[in-house]
C-alpha cells in the first residue's frame, strides 16, 4: 500500500491504495461472509424461539402474581401471616450509615453514592470514504483530534499520529461506587438484587462543600485537579459524584426517595418469589404505586423487551440471508446494469424469507402455549412470500 498524508497538528489527511482486487479474491471474501452468516442466520432461529417462550413465560408469572400478592396495610411491623407469601409495600428508603468519600470529605444518606472521575485527553476521530481511481481502490481518511473530558483512558497509542497527542496511560483518582450494606422499607430488609434495581442516579451538588485539598479546586459541581480549570490541559482531571435511593432527610435534597416493592417475605427480608411458571418475581420501582400499576408497568417491560429481540432475531435472518447469497452478486459484479438489478433483488428476495421464516419460528414458538394463535402466525408467515410471488409477472402466451 501507498500512502500520502498532509494536514495540521489537529488535522490530517492519509490516502491509501491498493490494487482492485481480482475476481478469485472477491470469491475467497463471499465465502468467509457466507460461514458468517450462516451462523448469524442459524442463531436468529434460536434468539427468536427462546423468546417467545421467555416471554410467555413472564406473562404467566405476572398473572400468576398478581393473583397471589398481597397488600401490606403498614410497613413498621412485620407479620408472620405473611411468611412466604409474595407481598406488596412502599414506603421511604433507609440505611444505617452514610455514605461517604474520606478523600473529598463528602457524605451522604443514600442507597448508592457514585464518584466519577474524568481526565482531559486527546479523542481522535476517523471519517474515510473509498472510490476508485486508475484501476485502483484509494481510501481517504481523515483524521481529527479534540480535546475532550473522558471517563476512561483513551489509548493515544492506537491513533494514527500520536506525537502531539499522547495521553497519560492511567488516572491518578479511580471512579468507584459505594453500595450501603443494609436498606430497608419500613422494618423490611431488601435483597441485593432489588438494591441493584436502585440506579435512578443523579448528580450531587458540591456547593455547599469546601475545597478538600491545596491542589483541588471546586468549580460549579466538579472538584478539579487542575492549575487552570477554566483551560484544562492534558492530563488534568475533575470529579463529580452522583447519589441514587436518598434515604432519611438531607436540607439540601429534601426527603427520603420512596419505592414501591414486591417479593416474598422471608422474616423481615425481602427476597425473589419463584413463580409455578418457573420465574422470578422481584420487582421495585421509584414513586409510589397501586399492585396494578406494578404489574400493568412489568408486562408493558415484557412486551418491549419481546419486541425488541424479535427485531433484533429478524435483522439476523436478515444479514445471515443477504451474506449467504452475496456470492451471486459477487459472480455477476462485472456487469455494472445487471449487478444493480441482482443486488435489488437479492435484498427483496432476503426481506420475504426473512420475514416468513420469522413468523413461522415465532409461531411454534407459541404453539406449545397457544396454539390458535401459532396457527394464525404461521398463516401470516405465507403472506410475504405470495405478496412476493404477486408482483413476478407473468409468462406470456406464445
Amino acid at each position: 500500500q501507498q500512502f500520502s498524508d498532509t494536514g495540521s497538528k489537529k488535522e490530517h489527511v492519509k490516502i491509501t491504495s491498493q490494487a482492485k482486487p481480482g475476481f478469485l479474491e472477491r470469491l475467497s471474501e463471499t465465502s468467509g461472509g457466507m460461514l458468517v452468516g450462516l451462523v448469524s442466520f442459524l442463531l436468529s432461529f434460536y434468539l427468536l424461539f427462546t423468546n417467545e417462550g421467555r416471554a410467555l413465560r413472564t406473562a404467566k408469572s405476572l398473572d400468576e402474581g398478581l393473583s397471589l400478592v398481597v397488600a401490606l396495610d403498614g410497613i413498621q411491623t412485620v407479620s408472620q401471616e405473611n411468611e412466604g407469601r409474595l407481598v406488596h409495600l412502599a414506603g421511604p428508603l433507609s440505611t444505617s450509615k452514610p455514605l461517604f468519600d474520606p478523600s473529598y470529605g463528602l457524605s451522604i444518606h443514600a442507597v448508592k453514592l457514585k464518584r466519577n472521575v474524568e481526565m482531559y485527553q486527546w479523542v481522535e476521530y476517523e471519517d474515510s470514504k473509498e472510490y476508485e481511481e486508475n484501476g485502483e481502490i484509494k481510501k481517504e481518511t481523515k483524521y481529527t483530534y479534540n480535546t475532550e473530558w473522558k471517563s476512561e483512558v483513551v489509548n493515544s497509542r492506537n491513533f494514527d499520529r500520536e506525537i502531539g497527542h499522547k495521553n497519560p496511560s492511567a488516572m491518578a483518582v479511580e471512579s468507584f461506587t459505594a453500595v450501603s450494606p443494609n436498606v430497608q422499607v419500613g422494618s423490611f430488609v431488601l435483597s441485593k438484587g432489588l438494591v441493584d434495581k436502585i440506579d435512578d442516579f443523579k448528580q450531587l451538588s458540591l456547593s455547599n462543600l469546601e475545597d478538600p485539598h491545596a491542589d483541588v479546586t471546586r468549580t460549579g459541581d466538579y472538584f478539579y485537579h487542575s492549575e487552570n480549570p477554566r483551560r484544562p490541559e492534558v492530563g488534568d482531571l475533575r470529579v463529580s459524584f452522583f447519589y441514587a435511593g436518598l434515604s432519611g432527610y438531607n436540607p439540601h435534597l429534601g426527603s427520603a426517595d420512596k419505592v414501591t416493592v414486591v417479593a416474598r417475605q422471608r422474616g423481615d427480608q425481602l427476597v425473589p418469589y419463584h413463580t409455578k411458571s418457573g420465574d422470578v418475581l422481584q420487582i421495585l420501582y421509584p414513586g409510589d404505586l397501586s399492585v396494578e400499576e406494578v404489574f400493568q408497568k412489568e408486562h408493558e417491560s415484557n412486551t418491549m423487551k419481546t419486541w425488541a429481540l424479535r427485531a433484533a432475531g429478524w435483522l439476523a435472518m436478515f444479514v445471515g440471508i443477504n451474506l449467504m447469497t452475496r456470492i451471486i452478486y459477487t459472480l455477476v459484479d462485472w456487469f455494472p446494469i445487471v449487478r444493480d438489478l441482482v443486488n435489488v433483488g437479492l435484498k427483496a428476495f432476503a426481506f420475504c424469507v426473512a420475514s416468513s421464516l420469522s413468523l413461522l419460528t415465532i409461531s411454534v414458538g407459541w404453539f406449545f402455549y397457544r396454539p390458535l394463535w401459532a396457527l394464525l402466525i404461521g398463516l401470516l408467515s405465507v403472506v410475504p412470500i405470495v405478496i412476493a410471488r404477486s408482483r413476478v409477472p407473468p409468462k406470456k402466451h406464445q
